[in-house]
C-alpha cells in the first residue's frame, strides 16, 4: 500500500474510482430531474436537445478535469488546479464554490432521502442519514468505495427494471407540448445530474497510479452514465409524453405503473432512496477532502488538515456539521438552486485552468467551450431564480 505526501493512503484502483464516479452521478438526478427539465424544455425534442447540451458541457468539463487531475493528483480538485494554474484568487473561488455548492447539495440529498423514506419526518431522517454516512466515511475511503459499489449495483438494477417496464408499456398518445421552451435552462437542470465525476478528481490523492487511472475512470463513468440517461429519457418520453413527463414528480415510478407493474412501484421508490444514499456517501467524502486541501493552504483553519489513520476526520466532521445545519434550516428547492450555480462556477475555474496547460489546439478549444458554456448556463440558472 502506498501513501501520498499528506498522509492519505492510495487504496483505490481504477474499478473503485469508476464506482465512486457512478455512485456520485447515478443519484437523485436520474430519478427526479426529467419532470422539471421537461417542463422547462416544453417538448420531447427540446428535452433531448437539452440532454445533448448538458452532456457536451459535462464532457468538456470531464476532459478538462481529467487532464488537470493527471497533472495534479492530490485532494482538492479545481481548488488545487486554480491555485497552481491561475493563482490564489482562482483557487479560493473554486474551493469556496465547491464547499458552498456541494454542502448545499449534501443537504438537498439528505432532504430527498427524508422525503422518499418518511415525508412526515423529512428533516429528522435527513440528519440521521448525514450522521450515518459520515460514520461510514470516517472508517476510511476503502469502506466508502465498498459501500458505494453495493449502492450502485442496487441503483442499476432498479433503473434496468423501470426501463424494461417502459419498453413494454403502451406508448403515450400524441398530445400538445408542455409550456416552456428554455433549452438552456433545461440543460442546467440535467447538468446537475452529471456533475458527480468531479468526485473522482477530488479523491485523486487516494488513487493508485493517478496519472493513468483518473482520466480513464472519469471517461468510463461518464460514458456509462450518459448511456443510462439517454435510455431513461427516451423511455420516459415514450410512455408519458412530454406533457405527462412535465407533470410527473416521480417519472420512473409512473412509467412502471403505466406498464401495469404497480407491484414494482415501491421497489422503484426504494431504489431512489438507495441512489440518493449512494450520492450522499461519495459527496461527503469529496467535500471533506476539498476542505482538507483548503486547510493545508490556510484558506480554512489549519486544524482541519489533520489526517488520522488515513482519514481527514476533522474536515469530514466539520462538513457534516454544516450540512446538518442546512438540513434543519433550508429547503430542498433552495438547496438545489444554490448548488447548481456554485458548481458551475467551480467548473468554470477548472476549464480556465485547463486552458493554460500545454497541449494540442483542440484541448484549448474544449476548455474554452466548457468555460463559456458554464458561464452561460449559470447565468440562465441564476436568472430563473430572480423574481420577475
Amino acid at each position: 500500500m502506498t501513501h501520498s505526501a499528506g498522509g492519505l493512503e492510495r487504496r483505490l484502483g481504477l474499478r473503485d474510482a469508476v464506482v465512486i464516479g457512478l455512485g456520485s452521478m447515478l443519484g437523485a438526478g436520474v430519478f427526479v430531474v426529467w419532470g422539471p427539465a421537461a417542463a422547462r424544455a416544453g417538448s420531447g425534442p427540446r428535452l433531448l436537445l437539452a440532454l445533448l447540451l448538458a452532456a457536451l458541457v459535462a464532457a468538456a468539463n470531464a476532459a478538462s478535469s481529467a487532464r488537470l487531475a493527471a497533472r495534479y493528483p492530490e485532494s482538492g480538485g479545481a481548488y488545487v488546479y486554480g491555485y497552481e494554474r491561475l493563482g490564489p484568487w482562482a483557487g479560493r473561488l473554486a474551493g469556496w464554490s465547491f464547499l458552498i455548492g456541494k454542502s448545499a447539495s449534501c443537504a438537498a440529498m439528505a432532504l430527498a432521502i427524508g422525503a422518499y423514506a418518511w415525508p412526515g419526518q423529512q428533516r429528522a431522517i435527513g440528519v440521521a442519514a448525514v450522521v450515518l454516512l459520515t460514520a461510514v466515511n470516517l472508517r476510511g475511503i476503502a469502506k466508502t468505495a465498498l459501500a458505494t459499489r453495493a449502492l450502485v449495483a442496487v441503483t442499476l438494477i432498479v433503473l434496468v427494471t423501470a426501463v424494461a417496464c417502459g419498453m413494454v408499456a403502451p406508448v403515450a398518445p400524441a398530445s400538445a407540448d408542455a409550456a416552456g421552451g428554455d433549452v438552456i435552462g433545461a440543460a442546467g437542470l440535467i447538468f446537475f445530474a452529471f456533475a458527480g465525476y468531479a468526485r473522482i478528481a477530488t479523491l485523486g490523492e487516494e488513487v493508485r497510479d493517478p496519472a493513468r487511472a483518473i482520466p480513464r475512470a472519469i471517461g468510463i463513468a461518464f460514458g456509462a452514465v450518459l448511456a443510462v440517461y439517454v435510455g431513461v429519457a427516451l423511455v420516459c418520453l415514450r410512455v408519458l409524453g412530454s406533457a405527462g413527463l412535465a407533470d410527473s414528480a416521480a417519472p420512473l415510478a409512473d412509467v412502471t405503473r403505466a406498464a401495469g407493474a404497480a407491484v414494482l412501484v415501491p421497489v422503484v421508490r426504494g431504489g431512489a432512496v438507495v441512489a440518493v444514499v449512494g450520492v450522499l456517501l461519495a459527496l461527503i467524502a469529496g467535500v471533506g477532502r476539498t476542505a482538507l486541501a483548503m486547510a493545508r493552504r490556510g484558506d480554512l483553519p489549519r486544524g482541519l488538515a489533520a489526517v488520522r489513520r488515513g482519514v481527514p476526520a476533522r474536515a469530514e466532521l466539520a462538513v457534516a456539521g454544516v450540512v446538518i445545519v442546512l438540513v434543519l434550516v433550508g429547503g430542498l428547492g433552495s438547496a438545489i438552486a444554490l448548488s447548481s450555480c456554485a458548481v458551475l462556477i467551480y467548473y468554470a475555474v477548472a476549464n480556465a485552468a485547463a486552458w493554460t496547460l500545454p497541449g494540442r489546439w483542440w484541448t484549448r478549444l474544449v476548455a474554452t467551450f466548457g468555460l463559456l458554456a458554464c458561464l452561460v448556463i449559470m447565468a440562465a440558472t441564476l436568472r430563473s431564480l430572480l423574481p420577475g
